[in-house]
């Protein structure tokens, strides 16, 4: 059994107990782009009770964890996120897609807000489809490469603190849209008329919230640092 206090981080808290994921996206605790915020904080910004949800936490037993991600080494993990995150999110672009222009044609009329949750959707899933092919193709070998390096590499964008930089802030950006998508669907609940897919169509996006504030979660607070903390050690080991 975990003991945390209040005074904790969400990306801590979520490092050494992954399965408070539950707890905090039940309350809408952004502990992803908003890692670095303590419990305290975060539940006083939020208007909830920071007891009541550390009571909570701190119950969750150690066999509730789903895997201990911060004891994959860099290369480990990232192989880790592509075959798991990645592909999940290739799989369920063109889904959900189809579902929110067909639940659009049908009730749009009745319901002017899908149009909003169309085109946040869009919006969304462009600027993820870019942000996981700079992945795919330039920030992850990096990483593979680093993780085998000797000395440090001439990369072409110079540090590795670059592109992480950049894929920090394009998580941020999607943390926004995804915000977004929660408050036009009435936190992903469907109205009473809803039919079938409707509903599919809000848990889909629900699920897709969860995953991603996960994906998140494990590159800015594990595999990020983990990196950069690799980099900074080969560049004091290379002849200058």
């Amino acid at each position: 059994m975990t003991n945390f206090t209040a005074d904790a981080s969400l990306a801590q808290i979520m490092i050494e107990q992954p399965s408070a994921a539950s707890v905090l996206e039940a309350r809408g605790l952004d502990y992803c782009c908003g890692g670095m915020t303590t419990l305290k904080d975060a539940c006083t910004t939020a208007g909830i009770d920071p007891l009541a949800v550390l009571s909570e936490i701190n119950s969750l037993d150690d066999y509730s964890r789903n895997d201990d991600f911060s004891s994959l080494s860099p290369a480990a993990l990232t192989d880790h996120i592509e075959a798991t995150h990645h592909h999940y999110l290739h799989q369920e672009f063109g889904r959900l897609e189809a579902l929110v222009k067909k639940v659009l044609g049908v009730h749009g009329a009745k319901h002017p807000e899908l149009l909003v949750v169309q085109d946040v959707y869009m919006e969304l899933r462009s600027d993820l489809e870019a942000h996981l092919a700079k992945e795919e193709r330039v920030l992850f070998p990096m990483i593979r490469e680093l993780s085998t390096a000797t000395v440090q590499p001439d990369f072409q964008c110079g540090s590795i603190n670059n592109p992480v930089s950049m894929m920090m802030m394009e998580h941020d950006r999607a943390g926004m849209l995804i915000r977004h998508l929660r408050t036009a669907t009435g936190d992903f609940s469907p109205p009473a008329d809803a039919c079938a897919s409707y509903i599919a169509l809000f848990d889909g996006l629900r699920q897709l919230e969860a995953d991603t504030h996960l994906h998140i979660h494990k590159e800015n607070n594990l595999l990020f640092p983990a990196v950069v903390e690799l980099e900074q050690e080969l560049t004091a080991a290379t002849p200058a």
